[in-house]
């Protein structure tokens, strides 16, 4: 049974280049990149064009970029960073590694979104903010289980008048639509490398120049003293080379592509099933994420019904796979608990074709039809 993967929010697949590039550094770059001899040197010379490659693709100077282990990494230290300045402002609908550390600080306002996943009028939200005392404000670009792209460069302006630091997590946008930190005007930016087609464990924090954080990992001098341990040089390499791919991409035709296969889709499903509801706004929306909501059925059990028909989909962040509970994204938009079960996200990415569309289409009354007969026995 040929299977068809349309699960690219959760990861992407290593691209071709990009496994090539970490197989030759894994080979020929044997030194650490702190050493001074040749060996050394040419592994630094590596991180460093790595490092080059990833700010280019975010419009930064290479010096803003703190290298990591992934984006929950950089989502953690820069909301740290930005508790330590005062009270917080979010929304309710960011990634677990943004509400979990925020859960610590002691005073955080948090956003609720409307019943589309889309957010108050910004003015409104910072004046609420200024009243709470915020001094700092961390919102997504772009939302993993909807879709929604978020005003961050409105809320960028405003709090850069006031002087609150501003992170942004671009972990769904990178890769997928054009991001600029300048245009945005973030202080902090996270992304991950094994969104855009590069290998997991390893993803980078921007942190605008001038700005002074307290050391995230200490006892070694690596990365301008901000994060100690030896790099890890083939995943690195490997980001690099996924971001260089990512720079010269014709990213509005692709776009242009998968939203017009995942309106496809859409319209394929409303077609068998009339009663689904599409959860998320349509603009600004990333091109590839269509979260459905299917009446009268469990998600998980949808799932893996799907997975037995060759089709792998999720019900939201993989982040919070094994959980029974809901999307909490979902949940804030007002969704009552029994009906949000029922959703499905179904993302699409850059080897996704037209006949992968219509095999799911194909399979999807079937499996529709298994999982309700499953729930009423």
């Amino acid at each position: 049974m040929r299977r068809v993967y349309l699960d690219y929010n959760a990861t992407t697949p290593l691209a071709p280049e990009a496994a090539a590039a970490m197989i030759d550094a894994l080979r020929d770059l044997p030194g650490n990149p702190s050493s001074i001899h040749r060996e050394g040197q040419r592994a630094r010379a590596a991180v460093e064009q790595a490092r080059r490659r990833v700010a280019e693709l975010i419009g930064a100077d290479f010096t803003e970029i703190v290298l990591t282990s992934g984006a929950s990494e950089a989502n953690n230290i820069a909301v740290a960073a930005l508790g330590e300045r005062g009270p917080l402002l979010t929304t309710a609908i960011e990634h677990p590694s943004v509400l979990a550390p925020a859960q610590r600080l002691a005073e955080v306002v948090r956003a609720q979104p409307g019943p589309h996943g889309e957010l108050p009028e910004v003015p409104a939200l910072i004046a609420q903010a200024e009243a709470a005392g915020v001094r700092g404000v961390s919102v997504m670009l772009a939302n993993n289980e909807t879709g929604n792209v978020l005003p961050v460069a409105q809320f960028a302006r405003a709090a850069r008048e006031r002087g609150w630091w501003v992170h942004c997590d671009a972990t769904q946008a990178v890769g997928k639509i054009p991001v600029d930190v300048e245009a945005l005007g973030v202080d902090l930016l996270s992304l991950s490398s094994h969104k855009l087609y590069g290998p997991k464990g390893v993803g980078a924090l921007y942190v605008r120049a001038g700005l002074e954080l307290p050391p995230m990992i200490v006892g070694g001098h690596q990365e301008r003293g901000r994060r100690a341990g030896t790099e890890n040089v083939a995943a690195i390499v490997g980001m690099g080379e996924a971001a260089r791919i990512s720079a010269q991409l014709d990213l509005a035709a692709e776009a242009a592509r998968q939203q017009e296969l995942r309106e496809a889709l859409w319209a394929g499903i409303q077609a068998i099933e009339p009663g689904a509801h599409r959860q998320g706004l349509t603009d600004p929306a990333l091109p590839n994420t269509l979260n459905v909501r299917f009446p009268g059925v469990d998600g998980e059990t949808l799932l893996m019904n799907l997975d037995l028909e060759g089709i792998a989909v999720s019900a939201g962040s993989a982040c919070s796979a094994g959980s029974l509970e809901p999307s909490h994204v979902i949940l804030a938009m007002g969704v009552p608990y029994d009906e949000a079960r029922g959703s499905v996200r179904f993302s699409l990415g850059r080897p996704t074709t037209e006949e992968e569309i219509q095999l799911v289409l194909k399979r999807l009354p079937v499996v529709l039809e298994r999982t309700r007969s499953l729930a009423w026995g």
